[in-house]
């Protein structure tokens, strides 16, 4: 099995995006604000310098990060097929087949024209040139890199636009820091963080438009899913689950339970946390937090949980898809944590 890990430098890749005519970018189904924020910051800076760019969003999307766009700076793959007469597909913030479904037909027959850029620890070799750095709290940390490799200034615009690359970078290094809360928000972190702001990035209207904007259904979704919970391990591990039935007797979606799987980590004892949500029929999404110890370190690290699940993701937050309803899930997921002991006193 080949190792996730980087098969090139921050120079190959600017070399790679310099030298392509033409270029398609991509991330993850159901993209985040580091997803979002790496292809509209790379979308950005090619533009300015030129050229052709089709960024591409695929999955459901949260109406709140599509609002990061300009007008026609991103399309959703489900608006026209993904184009193969692109020299040079870019993929962000991942590098797993599982979490690429709907381009997995596309993305084999760019090979070997993929370029990654990511900084999760486990992926597979999608792409024949990355760059994984698992130490950047954030993709767009990395993509910032990339940028000033280009030799363009962060305050850029594209051509026409008003929004800049820093916007996009700093919604990417907030979101996954959880606006700087996180364990992995360091000095370099911060750094960056502050260039960006010292760039004229409003951070204040950034987390009002991604954190303070949801829709009334969202608190009766999220009442549900508070009392559906139930506490494992002594309390240190506590779980919580959405179904089919939630979902319509709410009228939510899965777009309003952003952040709900955080809010029992709000209890001092708790330790992991963890929300099942039925997105459809037969299939359960798992979400997995973990909050770090005194020294630092995840009291669990949920990427290696979810792992023999078929998910990962990091060290204090990963995910995992379960081929089944919730009852399905949950013992499964109860069938490991049984295994893990002791461990979480």
């Amino acid at each position: 099995m080949t190792a996730y890990e980087s098969t090139g430098t921050i120079d190959d890749i600017v070399a790679a995006l310099k030298g392509a005519a033409s270029l398609a970018i991509v991330s993850h189904a159901r993209p985040d604000g580091d997803a979002a924020g790496s292809i509209l910051a790379l979308s950005r800076a090619l533009r300015a310098l030129g050229k052709p760019v089709d960024a591409v969003l695929t999955g459901d999307v949260d109406p709140n990060i599509l609002a990061l766009a300009e007008t026609g700076e991103l399309r959703r793959d489900s608006a026209s097929p993904m184009r193969t007469d692109v020299e040079l597909a870019v993929l962000v913030d991942t590098g797993s087949w599982g979490q690429v479904e709907p381009l997995d037909g596309w993305l084999r027959s760019m090979a070997p024209r993929v370029l990654g850029i990511d900084h999760h620890a486990r992926g597979d070799a999608i792409a024949a040139l990355r760059v994984v750095d698992t130490r950047a709290a954030s993709t767009t940390q990395i993509v910032a890199r990339v940028i000033d490799g280009l030799g363009l200034d962060l305050g850029t615009t594209a051509p026409g636009g008003k929004r800049t690359i820093a916007e996009a970078i700093f919604v990417g290094l907030a979101t996954d820091t959880g606006w700087f809360r996180y364990q992995n928000a360091d000095a370099e972190v911060f750094a960056l963080a502050a260039r960006l702001v010292g760039m004229g990035v409003d951070r204040v209207a950034l987390h009002q438009s991604l954190e303070e904007n949801a829709r009334p259904e969202r608190l009766a979704v999220m009442a549900r899913a508070l009392a559906s919970l139930t506490w494992h391990a002594g309390g240190r591990v506590a779980m919580m689950g959405v179904a089919g039935a939630d979902f319509a007797a709410t009228h939510a979606t899965t777009d309003d339970l952003g952040g709900v799987v955080n809010v029992p980590l709000e209890v001092g004892a708790a330790c992991v946390s963890i929300l099942m949500t039925e997105s459809k029929p037969g299939t359960t999404k798992v979400s997995f937090r973990s909050k770090p110890r005194a020294d630092g370190a995840p009291w669990l690290n949920v990427s290696d949980f979810a792992s023999q699940f078929g998910g990962g993701g990091h060290a204090f937050a990963a995910g995992a898809k379960f081929s089944g309803d919730i009852s399905c899930a949950r013992e499964g997921i109860e069938r490991a944590l049984a295994r893990l002991g002791t461990s979480l006193s």
